[in-house]
């Protein structure tokens, strides 16, 4: 029997509800499968309710990751907004962190590495390639043009890309007590301006 809450609202106010739930159960850290059953429990609701919105589990999972994405393309957004005029490396620098601090927000690198089946995790590698890394490779694109990197922008994006991919997915950040957006700040640094001090060599035989 569903309850008073649930069953008062609106359809779209409901498929808003069922969508909120399952990215709650779906998605928490550590969670295995979680079954229809248990998100109808969740919603006091019946299955044949949230079929009635959403045909398949599959049609649900895509609309809470379509949901995920989205708030992630707004953080990137504004990241863009915000540090227009400002010098490049600092443009990169918070467009990658306001990435990988989403992406490791919903869990996505776990979603596209293990959790789901072969079709969810298609769709977020999708959705990742297109709301982050088309975004990035176009700064450095940007950049190239501006003559304002030495490298090839191609490089910089696959060195970049897997360099967020594996952070998300080591256990480094909690090795060395940091984020994995603080480390990605170090990379960015490094892949950026490069990991030797000028001057250093010079200093010790001096």
């Amino acid at each position: 029997m569903e309850t008073e809450i649930v069953s008062s609202v609106s359809d779209r106010r409901r498929a808003e509800v069922i969508v909120d739930a399952a990215g709650r159960l779906f998605l928490a850290p550590g969670t295995g499968r979680v079954s229809m059953d248990e998100l109808a429990r969740e919603l006091g609701m019946s299955k044949k309710t949230i079929y009635r919105h959403f045909p398949d589990k599959h049609s649900l999972m895509t609309a809470v990751l379509d949901r995920q994405f989205a708030a992630v393309e707004r953080t990137l957004m504004a990241a863009a907004a915000e540090t227009e005029g400002k010098p490049f490396d600092e443009q990169v620098q918070r467009f990658l962190l306001a990435a990988c601090s989403e992406l490791g927000r919903i869990g996505a690198a776990q979603l596209a590495t293990g959790r789901g089946d072969a079709v969810l995790r298609r769709h977020v590698e999708q959705r990742i390639d297109a709301v982050v890394y088309q975004r990035l490779d176009e700064l450095f694109r940007d950049g190239h043009r501006r003559g304002l990197l030495s490298a090839p922008p191609q490089l910089l994006g696959e060195i970049t890309r897997g360099a967020v991919e594996r952070l998300l997915n080591s256990q480094l950040p909690r090795e060395l007590d940091c984020s994995a957006a603080d480390l990605l700040r170090t990379t960015v640094d490094t892949v950026l301006y490069g990991a030797i001090r000028p001057g250093i060599e010079q200093e010790k035989g001096s």
